[in-house]
């Protein structure tokens, strides 16, 4: 069974409480017969193994291709164009035999 923390908003008296899932909240303050309110804590989280990693919970198709990022080429050399040269010195040849 949970044990739940109270705050009473008038007279600001903290206790515990266990109760069952199915019993309903406490709403008067057994000090000062004040309204309560539940009070809330942040939970301590142990994680233990090899790693969490946020694509644990996806397909490992899809995964694998969020996971790395896409590859770009910064290739800054540029290649001289031979089609152009290849084909003037064919029109130089054909030219040539034809005289």
């Amino acid at each position: 069974m949970p044990t739940y923390q109270y705050a009473c908003k008038e007279c600001d008296h903290r206790f515990e409480a266990v109760q069952s899932f199915s019993d309903p909240s406490l709403t008067v303050c057994p000090q000062c017969s004040g309204a309560l309110r539940k009070v809330f804590s942040s939970v301590g989280v142990v994680f233990k193994g090899s790693g969490f990693y946020r694509t644990d919970s996806r397909d490992s198709s899809k995964s694998s291709t969020a996971a790395t990022p896409p590859k770009t080429e910064t290739k800054t050399e540029s290649k001289p164009d031979t089609s152009s040269a290849s084909s003037s010195s064919t029109t130089t040849k054909t030219a040539a035999a034809a005289s």
